[in-house]
């Protein structure tokens, strides 16, 4: 194989591998801010566990994290949980910095 073609399938090993890594974040961020809604919400661990599902779930509507968003706002929303739209992308950002940390540590 030439040089060219070494290089151009390292590429393509790396660029697959960084979408599994950041696939993963995602995943984390998700969980982690299911959590965070349902303590906001008052759900017990139980209740928690299965929300984070829900959330984790619904960031496969489409690309991008708006479909995350209108899933926390929505549920805070009927929750009567009064949070600024700020705040929650604000946690968002915090949540997915937290998983990259740890998904792109190991």
């Amino acid at each position: 194989m030439s040089g060219f073609n070494e290089r151009q399938k390292g590429h393509e090993t790396k660029f697959v591998m960084d979408a599994a890594k950041e696939f993963k974040a995602e995943a984390k961020r998700n969980k982690a801010l299911g959590h965070w809604a349902a303590e906001l919400m008052g759900k017990d661990a139980d209740e928690a566990e299965k929300y984070a599902m829900e959330v984790i779930v619904a960031d496969m509507e489409e690309a991008g994290d708006e479909d995350v968003y209108r899933k926390l706002r929505g549920d805070l929303t009927s929750a009567k949980v009064e949070i600024a739209d700020e705040a929650i992308r604000d946690k968002m950002k915090e949540c997915m910095e937290a998983a990259r940390a740890v998904v792109y540590g190991e």
